[in-house]
């Protein structure tokens, strides 16, 4: 028996926490070291070897901040819950413990005693509390962002629509003639305020989808006319760019989504495709069921994406190197706020090489939506 006795204190004394073994008749069987001076046992109360539990319990009880009305459960009524039994507990010092009950069987599946840990979280406690306190402050960042970007986007947003009205007024032939060279200084004044009128478009759609509250139109999308429509909305930019396009549907079912923030996503990538290629080359929309969802790709014949950024893109204000070493005008913006459409609607967004060179952006869509976890409409 004794020898049995101090194979179990060994192992108690090995545990990395501290422990101790209530035995069937409600004394203690064994404690280690770490538990009576967790709780300060020594010179307070017995617990030794059959000393009784109720004692112990009470002292170890009174150093806890919030003393329960507790007794002593017994083995059977610990055994009989058949679960194990967890809580955490501040002490009267500030530390703060977790404490484990696991019932005890012998090998006919009777109750013969129960097993009592206990664990100092306090340092995990007050990570865990400077995280989320340091979480509410970035989000709080976050909102003051949001909210400048938005003010800010409103405030340009206005005077950029009276100067691109008044460079269309002066362009008209009513208002007067204008020589070549007056010519040229309009259209760059006109085309320099549009392409700030889309980048602070950009913002506010981002700033938009960031916001937790924003809901997703969701109905019924028919994936040949969503595609017909963005293909005939950029038509205009791409022909102009001297690009030879082509549009490819196969037959399939109709996806459960937002048809205006799709082809939201399908112009931006028409529109890119458009900026990076160069006159000649050309652009290819395909679109077939896969699987339970359908995919869309995005081709050029363009100037690609380096592997190195293929994930990077979509970030948020990061362009790849080609793009800005080859002066093409952007921010950054456009593939996040696209990537968070796509991703909202329960698929993915991603980029690789173009056979012969250029870029191919795939698009991922489940044909039912992004079920329970997404957005409902």
């Amino acid at each position: 028996m004794d020898r049995e006795r101090d194979r179990l204190q060994a192992v108690l004394e090995a545990l990395p926490r501290a422990a101790i073994v209530q035995g069937g008749d409600e004394h203690v069987v064994a404690v280690n070291r770490r538990f009576v001076e967790m709780f300060g046992l020594a010179g307070r109360v017995s617990y030794e070897p059959g000393a009784p539990l109720g004692p112990v319990v009470e002292a170890v009880c009174d150093t806890f901040a919030d003393r329960p009305a507790w007794v002593v459960e017994t083995t059977h009524t610990i055994a009989a819950r058949r679960i194990h039994r967890a809580a955490e507990i501040d002490l009267t010092d500030g530390r703060v413990i977790r404490r484990d009950v696991e019932p005890l069987y012998d090998s006919g599946g009777r109750p013969f005693g129960s097993l009592w840990t206990a664990e100092d979280i306090t340092e995990d406690k007050r990570r865990e509390h400077a995280l989320r306190r340091d979480n509410e402050a970035l989000a709080e960042l976050a909102r003051q962002r949001n909210e400048f970007l938005a003010s800010a986007s409103h405030s340009l947003r206005t005077p950029l629509t009276s100067i691109i009205s008044f460079c269309d007024l002066l362009a008209d032939p009513a208002s007067g003639p204008l020589d070549a060279d007056r010519l040229d200084f309009l259209d760059a004044i006109r085309r320099n305020a549009r392409r700030m009128a889309t980048v602070i478009t950009t913002l506010l759609d981002t700033t938009r989808m960031r916001e937790p509250q924003l809901r997703l139109e969701f109905g019924e999308v028919d994936i040949a006319r969503m595609l017909e429509h963005a293909v005939h909305d950029r038509m205009s930019t791409l022909t102009e760019a001297g690009l030879f396009t082509v549009l490819s549907c196969e037959p399939g079912p109709p996806l459960y989504g937002d048809e205006h923030r799709l082809e939201h996503v399908l112009a931006n990538l028409l529109e890119n495709a458009a900026k990076f290629t160069p006159p000649g080359g050309a652009v290819g929309i395909d679109a077939a069921p896969e699987g339970d969802g359908w995919r869309i790709t995005v081709s050029d014949t363009g100037i690609g994406v380096p592997e190195a950024y293929r994930e990077e893109i979509f970030s948020g204000f990061v362009r790849a190197p080609n793009a800005e070493s080859g002066g093409f005008p952007g921010t950054g913006l456009g593939l996040t706020f696209s990537r968070d459409i796509v991703r909202r609607h329960g698929g993915d967004l991603t980029v690789s090489d173009a056979p012969g060179g250029g870029a191919v952006f795939t698009l991922r869509l489940p044909v039912a939506g992004p079920g329970r976890g997404g957005e409902e409409p």
